[in-house]
């Protein structure tokens, strides 16, 4: 059998979406690729906790009690004082019962949702939701139906139209990374409570910097209590890697048992479960974290509409899009911006639909209000 890898990345190389790794020096506002420094607004570093003094001082000191690695799955020695404070702090921050830490975001959404449906059952995704949800979607056996993007109306449809006898499980992700607007999830649970389907919303993109002390989406909404399932990472505001589950304690134990990407993957190193605790604290303790990025991404949104661009995303989310259309485009002015100082990739098919692509622009708090001001002049009237 010939292997056509090449013949497949010049084909990626001909429409403009091949990828390539990248070596840059750190994950702060500003960053060094080959010799040049560049504005970072590609980062989930929302808050500008990945290199904060504070959870690096926290590392180092889990570091001299733990040593470096976990060593085992949690199931067997692996869970540690470090990883049992973190999802006791995780629990408290989210206002359950109980959490559970898994050793990344994607192993988390994966694991929960094979975890928790079964051929018997369906679970009714919303059409934009992360990849790791419908990664997790499909290894559970279950029916998958796909919903129109907020669609309250159109997954009420697909509900009462469901043959399966078994559970029906509503997926969603509170904040949408690529199109920066939130779930509406005040009508979800209106509906799941109403239909009887179990709610599970990846907060990935709001924990941190929504709702109250950044306790999330749903806490904005006010409606954290009937939420069941919260899935959500600690490689976002948080600044560090790892993902979490939190709800009641029954849901955590049955996730223990069944979760195959919890069971059969290392713990994450106590060291990291240190300093997201620690990130925790800050995230309550500073709210002026979420103000200045949230006025950043104001100024930006503001000034890029002033030039011509069209610009999505609802004012909370901590990020916003500039929508190009086609691919060539985007990575152009990606390497434009680029030349002028400032990284903000293109986002291509097929992370977004063909004929979409766009710039995602995500400020940091720690971001000064002159970069903010460098990053808009680097543009140029809309296209």
């Amino acid at each position: 059998m010939r292997v056509q890898w090449t013949e497949t990345l010049d084909r990626l190389s001909a429409r403009s979406l091949r990828r390539e790794l990248r070596r840059f020096d750190r994950a702060g506002p500003v960053i060094t690729a080959k010799g040049q420094r560049l504005i970072n607004l590609a980062s989930n570093n929302y808050l500008g906790l990945a290199d904060d003094p504070r959870l690096i001082a926290a590392a180092k000191e889990a570091l001299e009690l733990y040593g470096l690695g976990a060593s085992a799955s949690p199931l067997v020695c692996g869970h540690l004082e470090a990883h049992e404070r973190l999802e006791a702090g995780l629990a408290s921050f989210k206002g359950t019962e109980a959490a559970l830490v898994f050793s990344s975001g994607y192993a988390t959404n994966v694991g929960v949702l094979s975890a928790l449906a079964t051929p018997r059952d369906a679970i009714f995704l919303d059409a934009l939701v992360h990849a790791s949800l419908h990664d997790g979607a499909r290894l559970s056996g279950a029916e998958v139906r796909r919903y129109r993007h907020a669609d309250v109306d159109d997954l009420r449809r697909l509900l009462r139209a469901s043959s399966k006898r078994g559970a029906r499980i509503v997926v969603t992700d509170g904040v949408f990374s690529m199109d920066g607007d939130l779930a509406p999830l005040p009508e979800l649970v209106e509906l799941c409570e109403e239909l009887d389907a179990l709610l599970v919303v990846d907060d990935a993109h709001g924990t941190g910097v929504i709702g109250p002390g950044g306790r999330g989406t749903a806490a904005h909404f006010g409606i954290e209590d009937r939420v069941p399932v919260q899935i959500g990472t600690l490689s976002k505001a948080l600044g560090l890697q790892g993902g979490f589950v939190v709800g009641s304690e029954a849901l955590i134990r049955f996730i223990v048992n069944r979760a195959r990407a919890f069971i059969y993957s290392t713990a994450i190193s106590p060291a990291l479960a240190a300093a997201a605790l620690c990130a925790l604290k800050v995230v309550e303790g500073e709210p002026w974290r979420r103000q200045a990025a949230r006025e950043h991404r104001r100024r930006l949104s503001d000034g890029l509409r002033e030039k011509g661009y069209e610009v999505k995303g609802d004012p909370l989310a901590p990020m916003l899009l500039v929508m190009i259309g086609e691919a060539e485009q985007a990575l152009k002015l990606a390497v434009d911006l680029e030349n002028a100082g400032v990284f903000a990739p293109a986002i291509r098919p097929p992370t977004v639909p063909q004929g979409t692509s766009r710039i995602r622009l995500a400020p940091m708090a720690t971001h000064s209000s002159e970069q903010i001001a460098q990053a808009l002049d680097a543009f140029p009237n809309g296209l």
